[in-house]
């Protein structure tokens, strides 16, 4: 590919870099779709843990058309029929309009359409980061430019964007929103403001005037905890970010205050690089409203939990750690984990696990948000489906070395493990916790 010529394609680079934030709209859904047509304009939902005719698991994906109703990703199955009753279910005199189409997660046939949309993806860009199924960066510095295109109303960057989504829909059938920027941060907010099937470009000398009226809590870096510090000190939005005084950001948040100073600003360093093997999986989603309910909190562990051990088995990974994260209001942060004595890749075993963690200390609790991990990650060839013993384990596993710790909350929805998108802060309050013997409106890792 790189000798031939795309559209946007030029020799005359400028020195800024050129990144594509490459994201998937409604992945889960557009496949569906792709399978069945006829749900093409009709409320989607497609299921973590669900079966087909039942109640319970999690939405993985809601499409827009299924948002209008309040389906929300990782609602809880039962809060999401409530709101929109599936079509089958329907009375005669029921409305059909106001019904929708259950799916359940077929992992399988939506890596199958990934592979085809990051083959695009790769034979586009040099450096391609695959953040999750649905979502990737490109650096495509050495394909394009700044400049203006021969027509003047637009920029070779932009063109050759577009060039990347017509490929992915005319190949593949599923809608892209790609935003296109100097830098990464800025890239990923630019894809996500003007979904569905967006194309927002932001140009190296637009980069502060474009994030300026944005909430702050959209800057790369911020969450809940940190929003609300940076209200206390007056600032609502990433203009006000860039305009504080660095020296009481850093006075209020230490070193990490100057840096999202820096992000505001438009600054952001870090470099497109090649997703290398993860350290951990793992998958959190926060209740639409905190819950007590222990079923509500069951059934959400168990397709979080699910979904962690198919995407370790998709991987070859096999794993010696499985954790839980319980999120009390309001940003009480506790971490549980069990350590086995050797790796296994059994889906029950994580099930098990992470429902035992949750009901020893957390059955009665109320809870904002829920996780479920595997770590200590290996990726030798064997065959071991399950691990003999593993309760043997049991008390001697206090080990440091296994501890959960919570650096960060990714902001990538349906993301992988090895994103490396900055979260939250955590509160002064977090408490990790590593035990032997016992393991919403987005899905992200907790990493």
């Amino acid at each position: 590919m790189a000798e031939e010529t795309l559209p946007g394609t030029t020799a005359d680079d400028g020195p800024d870099s050129i990144v594509l934030h490459v994201d998937m709209d409604c992945f889960y859904a557009a496949c569906e779709r792709l399978r069945e047509p006829e749900l093409d304009g009709e409320p989607v939902v497609v299921g973590m843990g669900y079966e087909p005719g039942e109640g319970h698991g999690a939405v993985a994906t809601a499409s827009y058309e299924a948002r209008e109703f309040g389906v929300e990703s990782a609602q809880p199955i039962s809060t999401a029929l409530e709101r929109l009753p599936r079509i089958e279910s329907l009375d005669p005199d029921d409305d059909p309009a106001a019904a929708g189409h259950y799916r359940t997660v077929d992992l399988e046939f939506y890596k199958e359409v990934a592979a085809d949309v990051k083959a695009i993806l790769h034979d586009c860009a040099d450096v391609v980061r695959e953040v999750s199924i649905d979502e990737a960066y490109l650096d495509v510095t050495d394909r394009t430019g700044w400049d203006l295109a021969a027509s003047g109303d637009r920029t070779l960057a932009e063109g050759f964007a577009r060039y990347v989504k017509q490929r992915i829909a005319r190949e593949v059938g599923v809608a892209a929103s790609i935003g296109v920027a100097p830098n990464m941060s800025t890239a990923k907010i630019a894809s996500d403001f003007d979904k569905p099937d967006g194309l927002v470009v932001v140009r190296p000398g637009e980069v502060r005037s474009f994030l300026a009226p944005i909430p702050v809590e959209e800057v790369h870096g911020v969450g809940p905890v940190t929003a609300r510090k940076l209200g206390t000190l007056g600032i609502e939005t990433a203009g006000d970010l860039a305009e504080a005084d660095a020296s009481v950001l850093e006075a209020e948040f230490g070193s990490r205050g100057r840096e999202l100073h820096e992000r505001a600003r438009g600054y952001d360093d870090r470099t497109v690089t090649p997703t290398g093997r993860p350290k951990s999986l793992s998958r959190e989603s926060a209740f639409t409203e905190p819950t007590d309910d222990i079923e509500d909190k069951r059934e959400v562990v168990r397709a979080l939990a699910a979904d962690v051990a198919d995407r370790a088995n998709s991987r070859g990974a096999m794993y010696r750690t499985i954790g839980i994260k319980v999120v009390v209001p309001p940003f009480d942060i506790n971490t549980r984990a069990t350590s086995l004595s050797g790796p296994v890749d059994d889906p029950e075993l994580v099930e098990s696990v992470a429902l035992d963690l949750l009901d020893d200390k957390f059955a009665e609790t109320t809870v904002r948000k829920l996780g479920v991990r595997v770590s200590k990650l290996s990726f030798a060839d064997a065959d071991q489906s399950s691990l003999d013993g593993w309760e043997s384990a049991g008390s001697g596993g206090d080990n440091p070395d296994d501890r959960v710790g919570d650096d960060g909350i990714s902001d990538d929805p349906v993301g992988d493990d090895v994103s490396d998108e900055a979260g939250d802060d955590e509160p002064p309050n977090t408490r990790v916790e590593t035990r032997s013997h016992e393991g919403q409106s987005s899905l992200v890792e907790f990493d």
